[in-house]
């Protein structure tokens, strides 16, 4: 199979297209024919030597969807469609910027749709981070249990303002290459503004957001903690900025008087089956929409990652392998 292989963190040169040995599947893992796969920051990290725990050489991928391959255990059936996410790929085993991926069967997520592959490669990791964040996840200690508050959602595009729409208003403040087109589907109903200033609450929400949800990093946790009620909550889940760290952090200083600070970081657990299954019905219907910058081949890789360190995308960069043109979707 061909694969993008990474020998150590270096430039987007570095990523080399080789033919290695595909995989054979143990019992409880699933072989995937992999179709498409979306970039994500976590990798550009990763190739700028800024993530630990990584060991080299190693497949790049912290996503893809395709079908499967093989599954021993019988767990999936072979041709369906699956996602797969997080779980270890890339710190513990190879990912997926590869014609075949093999994950345990745990990190699987089967679904049934008949959109093109670029457009279901670029949904798993970015629904799963605003699934598990907004409605189950780090952000639901809500003072309104009704959930009649208004969220902040801090450099997030389409599906983290799509998850929040249930609630009373999401007010969506985008970044520079925030990897999620600014202002979303307006069809939805939900209210969202963009912001110039530093300080949101400021001009828009004087009395504070109930809940945030900040995916730029520590340059903007400050404001987007001033930007929260008291007994408010912010979640820090996002480094789009590649800056993670507090230096000298000094909570008592730091965090504004009873504002909540959490984080969020989990896998294929927060992305049931009938969520994804549910939001691709959805585009399928055009409910909602899939911002996607542009659709690269795998023999593209090096372009992919330039256009993903430079910032200068307006939605989800996608990676189509050669079995995106001979496999057809099929509902």
């Amino acid at each position: 199979m061909k694969a993008v292989v990474l020998e150590a963190p270096a430039a987007p040169e570095a990523l080399q297209i080789r033919d290695l040995p595909n995989r054979v599947p143990d019992s409880g893992q699933v072989l995937i024919q992999v179709a498409a796969f979306g970039l994500d920051r976590s990798e550009l990290h990763i190739r700028l030597g800024l993530a630990q725990g990584v060991t080299f050489p190693r497949v790049l991928g912290i996503e893809a969807v395709g079908t499967v391959a093989a599954c021993p255990g019988g767990q999936f059936r072979v041709g369906e469609q699956v996602a797969t996410l997080m779980g270890g790929m890339v710190r513990t085993f190879d990912g997926g910027y590869a014609e075949y991926t093999c994950v345990p069967e745990r990190q699987v997520v089967p679904f049934r749709s008949a959109l093109d592959w670029a457009t279901l490669g670029a949904l798993p990791e970015m629904l799963q981070t605003s699934y598990g964040c907004l409605p189950s996840g780090s952000m639901s200690s809500r003072a309104d249990p009704a959930g009649a508050g208004r969220d902040l959602l801090r450099g997030y595009g389409h599906c983290g303002a799509r998850q929040a729409s249930g609630h009373d208003g999401a007010i969506h403040h985008p970044e520079p290459g925030e990897g999620g087109r600014a202002g979303g589907d307006r069809r939805r109903p939900c209210r969202r503004r963009r912001w110039s200033d530093r300080r949101p609450s400021a001009r828009h929400v004087p009395d504070g957001v109930d809940a945030a949800l900040e995916l730029v990093g520590t340059p903007t946790l400050p404001d987007t903690l001033a930007a929260t009620r008291v007994h408010g909550v912010v979640c820090f889940t996002g480094m789009l900025s590649n800056e993670w760290t507090v230096r000298d952090f000094y909570p008592i200083d730091y965090l504004p008087r009873g504002v909540r600070l959490t984080a969020y970081s989990r896998g294929a657990a927060d992305l049931p089956a009938e969520v994804l299954q549910g939001f691709l019905d959805a585009v399928a219907a055009g409910d909602a929409v899939v911002p996607i910058s542009r659709v690269y081949q795998l023999d593209e890789i090096r372009q992919a990652h330039v256009a993903m360190e430079s910032g200068s995308a307006t939605g989800k960069i996608v990676v189509r392998t050669p079995h995106a043109i001979t496999t057809s979707t099929q509902r």
